[in-house]
């Protein structure tokens, strides 16, 4: 399948590892020019390095800095220029219980996960509307689907996030954009491995089998690869999909068990 979106420009934030890098290197191989983001300046360069080996002929472009400050979200839109694709990525903000966290603690939440893609879908949605092309996609968490206890922050930030942007895409959705979100469930990245690490050291179990132990009670079997994730959202960036908007696309290997 043509994904029609070659030549286009992308800026795909958190894409030095995971799935933010999934997803940039699913475009580039589309054809698309990244700029990609990321606070650690070594792994965004070889992040970057590894994206013009797979995909010769687009323009990648880095951008070191934390893309949930207001200088790091200039930085990053001044370097992309015109920008038909948004991939709008932060790290999640950390587990624990609710009782624990003040105000502070839901701000810097909030300014990631909710806050932040907000603003930088105002900086590009009305430049895109004007062309008349434009995807935004917005990964946020299977959490948004069934909340997760230990993850209250999440829960509330990504929640909140969904209910703007069920807003928003459907205002500009007859000018060609689309903005659409994508759940991740369980995907083998850095995150997943602390997380099972620190389970792992804390149960006494060996490592190697808390991963199997957590992998089996999905039913795909197994956790997902950033890969699958990044071709998932190149797919919604393309122009066949261009009847997909105001969505919340779930990819978990069928981990969640409702029908809806």
């Amino acid at each position: 399948m043509d994904f029609g979106i070659k030549g286009r420009n992308a800026l795909v934030c958190a894409a030095s590892k995971g799935l933010g890098f999934g997803c940039a290197m699913a475009l580039a191989k589309e054809g698309v020019n990244v700029t990609i983001t990321a606070r650690g300046a070594e792994a965004l360069e070889a992040a970057a390095k590894a994206i013009r080996e797979a995909a010769p002929g687009v323009t990648v472009k880095t951008v070191a800095g934390d893309i949930t400050t207001a200088d790091g979200r200039e930085q990053a839109l001044a370097a992309a220029g015109q920008i038909d694709i948004l991939v709008n990525n932060a790290g999640g903000p950390p587990p624990g219980d609710f009782r624990d966290w003040d105000r502070d603690v839901w701000i810097k939440a909030l300014d990631a996960n909710m806050i932040t893609p907000i603003l930088l879908t105002k900086a590009v949605v009305d430049g895109m509307a004007e062309r008349k092309f434009g995807r935004i996609v917005n990964i946020t968490s299977s959490s948004v689907k069934a909340p997760i206890p230990i993850l209250g922050l999440s829960n509330g930030a990504r929640a909140g996030l969904t209910g703007f942007i069920g807003g928003v895409a459907r205002q500009v959705a007859k000018h060609g954009v689309t903005i659409n979100n994508l759940l991740p469930g369980r995907f083998l990245t850095d995150r997943l491995k602390g997380t099972i690490g620190a389970q792992s050291k804390k149960s006494g179990a060996e490592l190697e089998a808390e991963f199997q132990k957590q992998a089996a009670t999905i039913p795909a079997g197994r956790f997902g690869t950033a890969e699958e994730f990044g071709q998932v959202c190149a797919f919604m960036c393309s122009v066949p999909a261009g009847y997909l908007t105001a969505q919340n696309i779930l990819l978990d290997g069928g981990n969640y068990p409702g029908t809806f």
